[in-house]
C-alpha cells in the first residue's frame, strides 16, 4: 500500500490489488493509452484529467468505466482490466477503482455533455500541462503511471 496526502489535505491509500475493500468502490478512473499518448478529458472546473466518474446503481464497475470514457471523451474502449484502487479519507471516505483499457474506436467529439473535450497527451506533455486537475498532480498519480509502465513490461 502507498499512502500519501492529497492537495486537499486528505490521506489517500493506494493499492494495486483487488481488495478486500475497507470502503466499497463506487467511482472509477480509467487509464487509456493509444499510440503512446494518454486519453485526458477537460473538466469544466477541475481541468485536465483522466476520464472517470460514479458507478450507477444498475451497472458493474467495468460497465461504469466503459460508459464514463464514452460520455466524457466519445472513445469506445475494450479489454478493460482492473489495475488499482484508492481510498480518499474525506469526511465520508470514498473508494475509486482504477482500470486500464484499450481503444476500440474513437468517435467525433460532439457537444459539451460532461467535459469540454479531450486531449491525447504524451507523458511529458501530461506533466507539462498547466491546467492539470488537482488529483492528477499528486504522488498517487505518479505512482500509478509508473506501475502502468512496470505492467507493460510484463505484458
Amino acid at each position: 500500500m502507498f499512502t500519501f496526502t492529497d492537495e486537499n489535505g486528505f490521506q489517500v491509500d493506494l493499492r494495486f490489488d483487488e481488495g478486500p475493500f475497507e470502503v466499497e468502490p463506487k467511482h472509477v478512473l480509467v487509464l487509456v493509452q493509444y499510440e503512446g499518448k494518454w486519453l485526458c478529458t477537460i473538466h469544466h472546473r477541475r481541468g485536465v484529467e483522466f476520464p472517470g466518474g460514479k458507478q450507477e446503481a444498475d451497472e458493474t464497475l467495468q460497465e461504469a468505466a466503459v460508459r464514463e470514457v464514452y460520455e466524457e471523451a466519445t472513445v469506445r474502449i475494450e479489454d478493460v482490466k482492473w489495475f488499482a484502487y484508492y481510498i480518499v479519507h474525506d469526511e465520508i471516505p470514498f473508494c475509486k477503482a482504477v482500470f486500464t483499457a484499450k481503444v476500440k474506436e474513437i468517435d467525433p467529439f460532439v457537444g459539451d455533455y460532461e467535459t469540454e473535450g479531450m486531449l491525447w497527451l504524451s507523458e511529458a506533455e501530461l506533466w507539462q500541462q498547466p491546467n492539470l486537475s488537482f488529483y492528477m498532480r499528486d504522488a498517487g498519480m505518479k505512482m500509478m503511471l509508473q506501475e502502468v509502465k512496470n505492467h507493460e513490461r510484463q505484458w
